[in-house]
């Protein structure tokens, strides 16, 4: 690719500013594909999950913008919903050696700044993203 055909620039050559919205579900995507391959749980299908969860979270924040900060939280939920239909838990809490295997959950479930947490041990285990430097 050539400087002339950049895909990111407009037709005067000028760099196409990426919207919020747009910096917002590539950062989810991102944290969430991370936590996945943390996991070792990145397969053909479990993309499709993200992706179809970033698609259904762009219509969410066009009609409510102002909810824009919560996408990753609210896309890693998404694809733990739709992992536990297909496959069951993820992600296995790393905190609890003993019991029955149990899940993170994502809080806030609506908020900014969206942590993996335990609730059986009542501790935040990891932002979402970061399941990898456990």
């Amino acid at each position: 690719m050539t400087p002339d055909n950049d895909p990111l620039d407009d037709p005067t050559g000028e760099p196409v500013p990426i919207s919020p919205l747009e910096q917002a579900l590539h950062a989810a995507r991102a944290l969430v594909l991370a936590d996945l391959a943390a996991g070792e749980v990145v397969a053909p299908d479990v993309v499709s999950m993200v992706e179809e969860s970033v698609v259904e979270r762009r219509w969410w924040v066009e009609q409510w913008p102002e909810g824009v900060e919560y996408v990753a939280g609210l896309v890693a939920q998404d694809v733990q919903d739709a992992l536990l239909e297909a496959y069951g838990r993820w992600p296995l809490c790393p905190v609890c050696a003993a019991g029955d295997p149990h899940a993170l959950e994502v809080e806030p479930e609506l908020g900014p700044d969206p942590h993996w947490v335990c609730h059986k041990a009542g501790v935040k285990v990891a932002a979402v993203g970061t399941l990898g430097s456990l």
